[in-house]
């Protein structure tokens, strides 16, 4: 650590990056080990996308409510409290016998990272209050997070070619005991004596929305769309939707003022902020599939392949930094997310190459992972510094339960529109097969599974992931194509209005 820390701040800082270094790589780390845990667990594809999906709707549900509960039972208390709770779920999650016990074992996890994140954020904020030393803090901790989004699938993939899947979740436990001990002999306690209450209602509106959103979407080819119970899961979701809206207005300290949507730099970071994670983020669930079953490479391969897509994230900040100063933030996230979606093309085109490696995917994935770059840092410094000091934390809040509540969404929406593309082609190419074998077929070779089927060749299958994928890029880059024109509009409205009515010379 640096000189400019005493001892027991380096102690404090080295729990905190502990901690941001599990939750990056319980994002990031599982995707590479999806298509080992279809096959060693016999896990069908919608249940890989729950082993995802219960891991970041339940960071959604504990976001704002850990806040509340830190600032009036104890920062230090709770941050112990969600480091326990997340190396015994990390535990659970090893040692889970069945994909069924993973799923729920995940979403527990979820619930303790979410605190986690919550909490390591609240501990930074109280113990490094100004400042060079505020300074260093922060500028580590997000070095060590993004350390633990980049390198994740590769991290991943080295421990499932030497060991097992299950260490993936195991060492989290190693991590966790160090971070507790350190916690405890480090960290202060502290409190907000002016506490909120819990938004009990607003918590529990927006998770079921959130779920049932997600459950609908995923298990809407076996319920039916249109079907009753299909039907009667998208109510309640819209139900949830807008009583979470009331809960909000009524509630004379909510987890979400919506009168914040009204500051137009905040409202346009926020459009960026979702569109990260309707493109970026929940595509990475999906690429090492495409890298290990689309292109046959091992789970160490596919790692490094996927590093031309993560570590420009970690590089471009700095530089986005010097961009938001020259060019403001209301041109430079437009432009980040546009060129996120300029690299989802260009995968597009490299998947549907006559021999697809990674070197034609190499460009788009770098071009994408540029563009999250540039995006990023501003959207989360727009976020927070638009708004008065005492805002911020609600502010920060809202940020991330939209990238949680997107990423949630938009997994379960790229798996629905994956295993479309796959059907399609299987459909073309295999007249013959009945209508009910279709959409199960297209999921087992989505999810990677090895199927038998008369008339089903090789290459039909590789032609059938690549098209299900070119449809998955297609949808990331017209997706964030959209918002980033959104975001720029509402940037930029305002501007306009006042050109507008500046009285001609």
């Amino acid at each position: 650590m640096p000189n400019a820390f005493s001892r027991r701040g380096a102690v404090i800082l080295s729990a905190v990056c502990l901690a941001c270094l599990m939750f990056g790589l319980e994002i990031s780390s599982i995707p590479t080990i999806l298509p080992t845990q279809e096959e060693v667990l016999h896990a069908d594809f919608k249940q890989l996308q729950w082993v995802m999906n219960a891991y970041t709707i339940a960071v959604t549900t504990v976001l704002m409510a850990v806040g509340a509960l830190a600032d009036r039972y104890g920062r230090k208390r709770i941050f112990l409290i969600a480091i326990a709770a997340f190396c015994i779920t990390s535990l659970i999650c090893g040692l889970a016998p069945n994909v069924q016990t993973l799923i729920v074992a995940r979403f527990l996890q979820g619930m303790s990272g979410g605190a986690l994140l919550i909490c390591q954020i609240a501990v930074l904020s109280y113990e490094f209050q100004g400042g060079r030393e505020r300074a260093i803090a922060w500028g580590w901790w997000g070095v060590i997070f993004g350390i633990g989004l980049g390198f994740g699938p590769i991290i991943g993939g080295g421990i499932v070619a030497v060991s097992s899947w299950r260490w993936v979740f195991l060492i989290h436990v190693a991590l966790a005991v160090l971070a507790f001990l350190l916690s405890v002999t480090g960290v202060h306690e502290s409190k907000d004596p002016q506490a909120s209450r819990l938004d009990t209602a607003g918590i529990l509106t927006l998770s079921v929305a959130v779920f049932c959103l997600a459950f609908y979407i995923t298990q809407g080819p076996d319920l039916g769309f249109g079907s009753t119970t299909g039907l009667a899961i998208l109510g309640i979701s819209v139900a949830g939707f807008i009583g979470f809206v009331i809960a909000e207005k009524v509630n004379p300290r909510p987890m979400f003022d919506f009168s914040v949507f009204g500051i137009r730099p905040f409202s346009g970071a926020i459009v960026g902020s979702s569109a990260m994670n309707t493109s970026f983020w929940p595509f990475m669930i999906y690429l090492p599939i495409w890298m290990q079953v689309g292109l046959g490479y091992d789970s160490v391969s596919a790692g490094f392949s996927l590093l031309a897509y993560t570590v420009p994230t970690l590089i471009m900040p700095p530089f986005a930094e010097r961009l938001s100063l020259r060019y403001q933030p209301n041109l430079v996230i437009p432009a980040g997310l546009f060129t996120i979606g300029v690299g989802f093309f260009l995968m597009k085109f490299g998947s549907a190459a006559a021999h697809p490696s990674w070197l034609t995917m190499l460009p788009g994935c770098l071009l994408a992972g540029i563009g999250l770059g540039i995006a990023n840092t501003p959207v989360t410094n727009t976020t927070t510094g638009s708004v008065s000091s005492d805002r911020a934390g609600m502010a920060s809040g809202i940020d991330m339960s939209a990238r949680m509540v997107s990423l949630a969404v938009n997994i379960a929406v790229m798996g629905f529109i994956l295993a479309t593309g796959v059907a399609a082609h299987l459909k073309e190419a295999l007249p013959d097969l009945k209508a009910t074998q279709l959409r199960p077929l297209a999921e087992r070779i989505a999810a990677g599974d090895s199927v038998s089927v008369p008339g089903l060749t090789p290459p039909i299958v590789h032609q059938a992931l690549a098209n299900g994928f070119g449809w998955v890029m297609l949808y990331g880059a017209i997706g964030v194509w959209i918002m980033s024109v959104i975001s720029f509009l509402i940037f930029n409205a305002g501007a306009a209005r006042r050109a507008q009515i500046q009285p001609s010379e």
